[in-house]
């Protein structure tokens, strides 16, 4: 045993060797160690660190090797810079030759395709041969010191710091060498920042002036602020937008002229804003929209003959053929014949045509004749039909599966703008039995039938369509079929469903209304395991088992999603998103005399009110850190003829990947419930446990490593309960008195792989408080130790998941 750690202890010297940093450098060249940043007071230091052009490579801790550097070596065995720059030139002559056939034959798709192809080929191999293979993507070479790059890098903090203020700022740098490692010194003097002090604008335009006068509330510069040119960016920027937007067509920021006037000994800075006069005019001047002409393009010089012009709302429209509702686009142009030029509404308009999904581009231009207008809106229709097919894979509970989906769309199906849509899609993934612990196969399958409406659908109101126009309204009307294979019940169902959707004019608010959601269910296969554990359920008095009848269940609904600062873009700075759904379940069955569950055995009826309210905030720390978290709250009360049941995809289940990981996929809970199912251990969890109440919230701190990977640190806490007393779950149901006693809480490490178009996580977790367990022993991360590092027998569940949990 002595023997064998010793080779062992060998071998672990070995390789650290072999991946040390310094490992086979030239004379004169030297690993960058560390950069330092010596004289930072004010400054932001995180940003100034941000803008320097080398960065030392990511090191094991105690050693002088790197795991990013160990990958790129690994991968650099496999690539032959000589062959990928061969492929490259071949590809790119390849791709010329496309195109110049496409000059004399752009029609023709054949050609358009193979473009297409060797244009992604070529990009490729272009960031093949400027960063290697995947594998050497993934990690990173090793940073050689650069003594130029360091040059730049002072001047980058020394203009830096000149742009937020610190005129009077110097930036000097120093390098010490040691054993071929060398440490990056940048010493910074700072001195006192300069403050705007007085802040005037002065121009001839009295109405400019009026303008900025009443808008004066979101300018950027204000007294006794620090100097920042940023600032001065944003406001010439507001400038502009504010003055396009009431009417002057023809101003620019380039009309924008500021003067500074420096104290020295206070550093204080006067500006003098200036609205310059234009060379065109004696002054700035108010456009208006004289005509609007709106023309669809033929797709070839065939159709030319095939013109036809007509006129609606004052806009002259000219269709090459009559496949277009002229009161449909009106709609969507947010402008009119005689109105003050307004920029935004131009952008609307584009944005709002583009939605419709009927043209390949949107180009808005302006004729001008004195202060007058004359709007020319041209497009070209799209593809009458569109075939989209996606083959990836998908994770719901356990493990990920493949799945194959394909959508045809007929767009402009009634020639009004309507968009006829047929769905496929087929699933095939891992899900942990109901009855059994392990992971068993799950097939889905479903296709729908849709057509779109880019309107409201409402009877007797013919103005909704130009009233609403500016909200990309659609109505949905869709039929469809479902059918589920799990391992313990097999499940189909026919569905039916008119919906409503729209959003504000910035789309940070989406609402949906399903006016009505009608899905026809039966479960024509029950294996006998779980029919006995539903059968047991229901002689404790849980009635589960009418959720597996045949049962038409209906409902209306509304949602809605407030998305704060484009949250999804985890680039950007924070960001919040809120979804708020209310549903109403069986509604119309209050208007018959319908018979409850308890008078029939044979059909299931539903009656059911839901809410939940899901928040999820992005803050980011620095380039490279982040904390985001996730408060999600939802309830469903069945009440009338449903005798205490839901329809089963109506439940709420807690636990897995997206929820609280330390428990497997719908396991946790309800509240201090402890499952007797066999005798399987401690934390063995053998039955999906549906619950009328779930809270839980998820914490997580994220920070990018090297290369495609990141990592994170994660507390999950929450739980799952019932309203009323379950008698078959004792200590289900929810109680004020105790339901804080039963949060469970788990905790864990998260390894990620962000290929941008694509996030791999591994999430393993482990419980922490475990409330199944008798009061004062819900405490069980002590069973973790060095010789149990998962702890006892289920404590530790590794989750697989494809993009972020929230």
């Amino acid at each position: 045993m002595k023997f064998t750690k010793y080779i062992l202890f060998l071998a672990v010297l070995w390789a650290l060797h072999a991946c040390s940093l310094s490992k086979n450098l030239s004379e004169g060249e030297y690993v960058l160690n560390k950069n330092e940043l010596e004289g930072v007071e004010l400054a932001n230091e995180e940003e100034l660190e941000n803008l320097l052009l080398q960065e030392p490579n990511t090191k094991i801790p105690l050693t002088n090797s790197s795991l990013g550097v160990t990958i790129y070596r690994f991968g650099r065995l496999f690539y032959d810079s000589a062959n990928v720059n061969r492929k490259l030139k071949t590809t790119r002559t390849e791709l010329d030759s496309i195109k110049f056939l496409l000059e004399d034959n752009a029609d023709n798709r054949k050609l358009q395709k193979k473009r297409g192809k060797l244009e992604s080929k070529v990009e490729s191999l272009e960031e093949m041969a400027e960063y290697g293979n995947l594998v050497m993507r993934t990690g990173n070479p090793v940073t050689i010191l650069d003594s130029t790059k360091i040059e730049r890098s002072a001047t980058e903090l020394d203009n830096y710091l000149y742009n937020k203020g610190f005129l009077d700022a110097e930036v000097d740098y120093e390098v010490q060498v040691k054993k071929q490692k060398a440490n990056v010194s940048y010493k910074i003097t700072e001195r006192a920042p300069y403050l705007l002090d007085s802040i005037y604008t002065k121009s001839d335009n009295e109405n400019i002036l009026q303008l900025l006068e009443k808008h004066q509330e979101d300018t950027y510069l204000h007294r006794g602020d620090l100097y920042e040119q940023n600032n001065f960016i944003q406001e010439r920027n507001r400038l502009e937008e504010m003055l396009k937007n009431n009417g002057y067509f023809m101003f620019t920021k380039s009309f924008i002229d500021y003067n500074l006037f420096y104290d020295t000994t206070t550093k204080k800075i006067n500006v003098e804003q200036r609205i310059l006069k234009p060379s065109f005019s004696e002054k700035h001047q108010i456009y208006t929209i004289d005509s609007i002409r709106f023309k669809v393009s033929p797709p070839s010089d065939d159709f030319i003959d095939e013109k036809v012009e007509r006129e609606y709302r004052a806009i002259d429209f000219s269709f090459y053929r009559d496949r277009f509702s002229a009161k449909l686009l009106s709609s969507r142009i947010f402008f009119d014949e005689g109105g003050t030029y307004h920029r935004d509404d131009i952008i609307e308009t584009q944005k709002q045509l583009s939605n419709l999904d009927l043209f390949r581009y949107i180009n808005i231009s302006f004729d001008t004749l004195g202060t007058s207008l004359r709007a020319n809106i041209t497009t070209q229709p799209n593809q009458k039909y569109q075939l989209t097919n996606q083959l990836g894979l998908s994770i719901t509970e356990q493990l990920p599966g493949p799945f194959f989906s394909t959508v045809l769309r007929n767009r402009n199906f009634f020639r009004g703008g309507e968009i006829l849509e047929f769905s496929f899609r087929a699933g095939y993934e891992g899900v942990a039995s109901a009855t059994d612990q392990g992971v068993y196969q799950s097939k889905e399958f479903g296709t729908s039938a849709s057509v779109i409406f880019p309107r409201f659908l409402i009877p007797f109101y013919d103005r909704s369509l130009q009233k609403f126009g500016r909200y990309n309204p659609n109505t949905r009307t869709q039929f469809g079929f479902n059918y589920t294979n799990r391992p313990e019940y097999t499940r189909t169902g026919i569905n039916a469903l008119l919906a409503y959707n729209w959003a504000t004019r910035n789309n940070r608010q989406q609402f949906t209304v399903n006016l009505a959601d009608i899905n026809y269910v039966r479960t024509p296969k029950l294996t006998e395991d779980f029919l006995q554990v539903l059968s047991d359920l229901q002689d404790q008095g849980n009635n589960l088992l009418w959720s597996f009848l045949p049962s038409l269940v209906s409902s209306v609904s509304a949602q809605s999603i407030i998305n704060f600062n484009k949250y999804g873009d985890f680039n950007s700075n924070k960001s919040a998103l809120l979804r708020l759904f209310v549903e109403s379940g069986g509604t119309t069955l209050n208007f018959f005399d319908v018979p409850d569950n308890s008078e029939v055995t044979d059909y299931a009826n539903f009656q059911w009110l839901k809410l939940q309210a899901d928040f999820r905030r992005y803050l980011p720390i620095s380039s490279k850190q982040t904390f985001a978290y996730r408060f999600n709250f939802g309830i469903a009360q069945p009440y009338g003829i449903s005798t205490g049941i839901l329809p089963y995809e109506k439940y709420f289940f807690a636990g897995g990947g997206t929820s609280i990981r330390a428990w497997q996929a719908r396991r946790l809970g309800p509240g201090s419930y402890l499952p007797e199912i066999g005798d399987r251990g401690r934390y063995d969890y053998g039955f999906e446990q549906p619950a009328e109440m779930i809270i839980e919230t998820m914490l997580e701190y994220r920070r990018k490593l090297y290369g495609y990977f990141d990592m994170a640190v994660f507390v999950d806490a929450g739980n799952s309960w019932m309203i009323g007393v379950d008698t078959s779950r004792p200590g289900s149901d929810f109680r004020f008195d105790r339901f804080y006693k039963e949060i469970a809480i788990g905790t864990g490490l998260g390894l990620r792989m962000d290929f941008n178009f694509l996030v791999i996580r591994l999430d393993l977790a482990t419980k922490a408080v475990d409330p199944s367990m008798p009061e004062g022993e819900r405490w069980v991360l002590d069973n973790i130790s060095f010789n149990q590092l998962f702890g006892l027998k289920g404590q530790s569940v590794l989750n697989f998941g494809i993009g972020y949990p929230f």
